[in-house]
């Protein structure tokens, strides 16, 4: 299966800027959807479907289907990654984290993997995070993730992200942070994000 066939006949719908297929050996695992109001998520889920099977004759599971949707005036001034999906899939000791982001119309996706451990769990995500975002800077820097810590700051627990970009022979070692809430995971990579987003607009796609 040419995975991305699909992502591009998927962007002729009326409703979807951009889509990202996840396929292992043949099975599609997961189909990510950055689409426009106009429809309800349900209804472009079955289009997803509908036009699978026409066009390939795939069927695809609905649940596999995720479906964000965002004011088309964001979409085209949106020059900072936004947080689309994150999945955490723990097989055995080692977890492997997928972080998904739309940036530019398009999506980008990385992944990471680690221990099974409460300790590293963090990491990982922050590592996925990274692992996209090299995607959206290409060959233009080197990042990596230095340090992630979620510290107590008065009352709160807030994430905090140590980035290092090497460009151009200079070194740069960038801090993000977000408030961490239900989701550690999301704040994770939001605190990622807070520190490249002033930057990354710079890099080439």
């Amino acid at each position: 299966m040419r995975y991305q066939e699909l992502e591009e006949t998927l962007c002729r719908l009326p409703t979807v800027d951009a889509a990202r297929v996840v396929g292992e050996n043949g099975t599609i695992r997961e189909i990510h959807i950055l689409g426009s109001p106009g429809k309800a998520p349900k209804q472009v889920v079955r289009d997803v479907q509908s036009l699978a099977m026409a066009q390939f004759g795939l069927t695809v599971d609905r649940r596999v289907i995720s479906v964000v949707q965002i004011e088309n005036e964001e979409i085209g001034r949106s020059d900072r990654p936004a947080i689309v999906d994150i999945l955490e899939e723990p097989v055995g000791s080692k977890l492997t984290v997928t972080v998904t982001l739309a940036w530019r119309n398009e999506m980008i996706t990385g992944v990471a993997s680690g221990p099974s451990a409460a300790t590293t769990r963090l990491r990982s995500v922050g590592e996925a995070t990274v692992a996209a975002l090299e995607h959206a800077i290409g060959d233009d820097a080197a990042v990596a993730l230095a340090a992630l810590e979620t510290p107590t700051i008065g009352t709160r627990q807030v994430a905090v992200a140590q980035i290092v970009i090497v460009s151009g022979g200079e070194e740069r070692v960038l801090v993000g942070s977000a408030l961490v809430g239900a989701n550690e995971a999301q704040a994770a990579v939001r605190a990622v994000l807070d520190a490249v987003n002033r930057i990354v607009p710079s890099f080439r796609r």
